[in-house]
């Protein structure tokens, strides 16, 4: 049995709700994860589509290790780059403006 907590054990306020939005390329996911991955932020879930060349990503992501406004601030320059939109909210807010 291990002692790590499940996604579904941890803190709603250790967690957080990414979203991608923007003309489909190769390379969109590769950036975001790599940035999650340098600052310490693990991908509980994650969903992605592409519709009629518009992509679409949700992740879940475990920020105990991480610095959320670090975080956020390293995906809003992130995004310029990449010529999309990210969003990252706290899961807490997320559920609370979108009461899942």
């Amino acid at each position: 049995m291990t002692t790590e907590a499940t996604s579904a054990e941890k803190s709603p306020e250790t967690r957080a709700v990414i979203t991608v939005l923007g003309s489909d390329r190769p390379g969109i996911v590769a950036a975001v994860a790599s940035a999650l991955s340098e600052r310490e932020a693990n991908i509980l879930d994650i969903s992605q589509t592409i519709l009629q060349g518009i992509f679409t990503m949700t992740m879940l992501v475990d920020l105990a290790s991480a610095d959320f406004s670090e975080l956020k601030a390293c995906l809003e320059e992130l995004s310029e780059g990449l010529g999309v939109q990210i969003t990252m909210q706290r899961e807490e807010v997320f559920r609370f403006m979108y009461r899942l």
